[in-house]
C-alpha cells in the first residue's frame, strides 16, 4: 500500500477500528460494528462514508435476509483490513485513542529508522510542520517515539525513533507501507 492511501485511510478516528474488525469477522452491519469499536452512530457513518469513498468498503447490493451484511470489504479494502488488524493487534488496546488521531500511525510509518524532523516530513509531504510536531509530541508523552538531541552537529539537531509500541507498530507497517510508488 502507498502512503498516500494510508494517510487518507487513516485520516477518520474509527476507519481503522472498522477494517480491522471486518478483517475480524465481525458481521458487516451498523449495529455489531458499532459496539466492536465503541464508536458514536455519527463518527461511525461518517468514517464508513470515507471508506466507501475510498473504495475499501462497499455497501452489499441487493435485498435479502435481515443478517445479510450490509457492507464488504473490496479487493483493496481486504489488504487494508489485513493492514489494520495487525496495527490494532500489535498496539494490544493500549493507547487506541492516540491511534484514531489522523498523524499517529502515518508519523510511526516514517520512523522505520531514526529520522530528523525534516526527513519524516520528506516523507509525508501533505503533513503541516504544526501536525507534525503536535503528532511528535504526542508519540513522545505516551512514550512511543524517543527524542535524542544530536549535539556533535551544529546547529544541534533532533533524532525521532519509534520505541516500546511504536516500534512494534512501525515494524508492522514497514513491510506493508512504501514511500515510493510503484509503476
Amino acid at each position: 500500500m502507498y502512503i498516500e492511501l494510508f494517510v487518507n485511510m487513516t485520516s477518520r478516528a474509527w476507519a481503522l477500528p472498522i477494517l480491522s474488525n471486518l478483517h475480524a469477522g465481525i458481521a458487516g452491519r451498523q449495529a455489531p460494528l458499532l459496539v466492536a469499536t465503541g464508536a458514536s452512530r455519527t463518527a461511525f457513518a461518517q468514517s464508513m462514508d470515507h471508506l466507501i469513498a475510498m473504495g475499501l468498503v462497499e455497501r452489499n447490493p441487493g435485498y435479502g435476509h435481515p443478517l445479510r451484511p450490509e457492507f464488504r470489504l473490496t479487493p483493496l479494502g481486504i489488504t487494508a483490513a489485513a493492514i489494520a488488524n495487525k496495527i490494532q493487534n500489535a498496539s494490544a488496546g493500549e493507547g487506541q485513542k492516540l491511534l484514531r488521531r489522523s498523524w499517529t500511525l502515518p508519523v510511526l510509518t516514517s520512523l522505520r529508522s531514526p529520522s530528523h524532523f525534516n526527513d519524516i516530513k520528506r516523507k509525508l509531504p501533505t503533513i503541516t510542520d504544526r501536525a507534525l510536531s503536535q503528532s511528535l509530541k504526542s508519540l513522545e508523552v505516551k512514550n512511543w517515539v524517543c527524542r535524542d538531541v544530536d549535539e556533535t552537529v551544529r546547529p544541534p539537531r533532533s533524532i525521532y525513533q519509534a520505541v516500546n509500541v511504536g516500534r512494534v507498530i512501525s515494524s508492522v507497517t514497514a513491510h506493508e507501507i512504501s514511500f515510493v510508488r510503484q509503476s
